[in-house]
């Protein structure tokens, strides 16, 4: 009887563990920025509508600079760039976080504009350094697979995390406290060896027109544009759904649970050895994805069915993630990897602000079923992208592995 070869984790590599646990942390106060100053503008304004333009700054003006600072990481390396932006952030929200009630509403929009403008690529600089701390080539894309599994529990406790500090203590303490957290773990990411010793290879000229350049790359973009506004608009038909059935209240548990299936198909993901290798994977992962989404239309009357199907729908989440991102390792032309990788965060973030936008001036005029029709349409236009790019894509496919052995994270 042949020997099986042993299993090897794939976080067995010197520093791998320490390097995604610090980066984790860094990343949980970004999932908790947006909705803390959404509630702390609104604490010193009293408006809803200035408070949203204070989120929304911060998160337009994110967008905009990631793709930049990814390419100041691809010059001048990682610790500089994130530990300036880091403190630079922590600065400007701690600042808010003490404003008077007499703040103008205009130094605040433009406060949370500048914390989004220098807000430190954390999750591309990670998502670089990734190929390097793989224990085998082969399991990277399980690598990919579990880091963006690990990365929803951000998004399941960082919301929560930030409203119950402001309840317990105050909304602008919550604000400076993750500051100072983010602050202090991307110090610690960014002084870690595999970070520290990172350097661009300055034999490499970086290609004209960075890394969109690449057929892939676009494609991948253009499919992140329309998986953002899917998410964008689920979240405001959960909102609006739980509101029409008088249960407002629901609304924060069911995104939970869509964390929680996101968690879940990035847990199997991650066992089988990463998301889909080819491009008719990806097509089929965000065709599953549409058809969830869509399908929460059929829902709104009943908060059991849309407890199901969010969770369904949530499931599909991480295995798509995963899969995009490995393709962007392989896609990213040499002398661009960071911001590759910087314009996954820039495609999901301005897909997610255009599909709620969208969808709120939805709901005002058709109800909660007309978001999800809407998720479900972006879903089906982010297919047509991934079907017509398919040759690109499979330029970036991964090589195959064993899914027969299930990967130990």
């Amino acid at each position: 009887m042949p020997a099986r070869l042993p299993k090897l984790s794939i976080l067995s590599a010197p520093g791998a563990t320490a390097l995604l646990g610090s980066s984790i942390l860094a990343r949980l106060p970004l999932a908790m920025f947006s909705i803390a100053l959404l509630v702390h503008a609104q604490r010193l304004t009293g408006s809803f509508a200035v408070a949203g333009l204070v989120s929304g700054a911060y998160a337009i003006a994110g967008a905009v600079s990631a793709p930049v600072l990814g390419q100041a990481v691809d010059r001048c390396g990682q610790t500089r760039v994130l530990i300036s932006g880091a403190g630079l952030t922590a600065v400007l929200l701690i600042t808010i976080g003490l404003l008077p009630h007499s703040a103008p509403s205009l130094l605040l929009v433009a406060l949370a504009g500048g914390s989004g403008l220098a807000t430190p690529p954390l999750a591309a600089c990670v998502r670089t350094l990734l190929p390097d701390i793989v224990a085998e080539p082969g399991r990277l894309p399980a690598l990919f697979a579990f880091e963006s599994t690990v990365l929803e529990l951000t998004f399941v406790f960082g919301p929560p995390l930030a409203l119950g500090l402001g309840l317990l203590w105050s909304t602008g303490a919550a604000l400076a406290l993750s500051g100072l957290v983010m602050l202090v773990s991307t110090i610690a990411f960014a002084t870690r060896p595999a970070s520290r010793r990172w350097r661009p290879d300055t034999l490499i000229r970086r290609p004209r027109g960075g890394s969109l350049r690449s057929p892939t790359m676009r494609t991948l973009v253009l499919v992140l544009l329309g998986t953002g506004a899917v998410f964008g608009a689920t979240e405001v038909g959960v909102t609006a759904a739980t509101k029409a059935l008088d249960s407002a209240g629901a609304a924060g548990p069911l995104l939970g649970l869509w964390g929680i299936g996101s968690l879940l198909g990035g847990i199997a993901t991650t066992r089988l050895g990463g998301g889909a290798r080819q491009a008719r994977g990806l097509t089929a992962l965000v065709a599953a994805l549409a058809l969830t989404h869509g399908a929460l239309f059929l829902a709104t009357g009943s908060l059991p069915a849309i407890a199901a199907l969010i969770l369904l729908a949530g499931a599909t989440i991480a295995p798509t993630s995963a899969t995009i991102y490995a393709m962007v390792d392989r896609a990213a032309p040499a002398g661009a990897r960071t911001e590759a990788f910087s314009w996954v965060m820039t495609a999901t973030s301005t897909g997610g602000a255009a599909g709620a936008a969208a969808a709120g001036a939805l709901v005002q005029s058709a109800g909660a079923p007309a978001a999800f029709a809407l998720a479900g349409i972006c879903g089906a236009l982010a297919l047509a992208v991934a079907l017509r790019g398919a040759g690109a894509l499979d330029g970036a496919a991964a090589p195959a592995i064993d899914l027969a052995q299930p990967v130990p994270a």
